[in-house]
């Protein structure tokens, strides 16, 4: 399968298994992890730090998958919770999560999330479809397709 304008004739590089001809114009839907972590929002920041650690995660959703997304712990949030000297074993995720989370349409591009995420200083987005989670796309994800792709030149935009 090669994403990007039609008739180009340029491939960039391969990732998943697909010809890639423009990163940039790649559905974010392709690199975003479906292995979404979710964790109980009365998790206590031990549980949290342990679900990150076992997964190899950068973020855990707070709440069961039949229950709408309200929160996430990132590791920045469990650095944050240590720095303020919160007790990690009676500190509940809940009370450190992030609240205002980033989202984007499966169909939105690689290049859409990644300008989104260096306006609004986010390493993780939450990818959706037909208003229900679907996967998260990280800020690595994105530099691991780009650096896939290999160089480009002027032409490639």
């Amino acid at each position: 399968m090669t994403f990007g304008p039609a008739g180009t004739g340029r491939d960039v590089g391969t990732l998943k298994g697909m010809t890639i001809t423009r990163v940039g114009g790649m559905p974010v839907s392709a690199l975003a992890t479906d292995n979404t972590v979710r964790i109980a929002s009365d998790a206590n920041l031990l549980e949290v730090a342990q679900a990150l650690v076992d997964a190899d995660v950068g973020i855990v959703i707070l709440g069961d998958d039949d229950q709408p997304v309200r929160g996430v712990v990132s590791e920045r949030d469990l650095v944050r919770a240590l720095a303020a000297r919160r007790d990690m074993a009676t500190t509940l995720g809940r009370e450190v999560a992030t609240t205002e989370l980033a989202w984007c349409d499966c169909t939105a591009t690689v290049a859409e999330v990644a300008e989104e995420m260096m306006e609004h200083y986010v390493r993780h987005v939450l990818v959706e479809e037909d208003g229900r989670l679907v996967g998260v796309v990280s800020a690595r994800d994105l530099l691991g397709a780009y650096a896939t792709a290999g160089p480009c030149s002027d032409e490639d935009g």
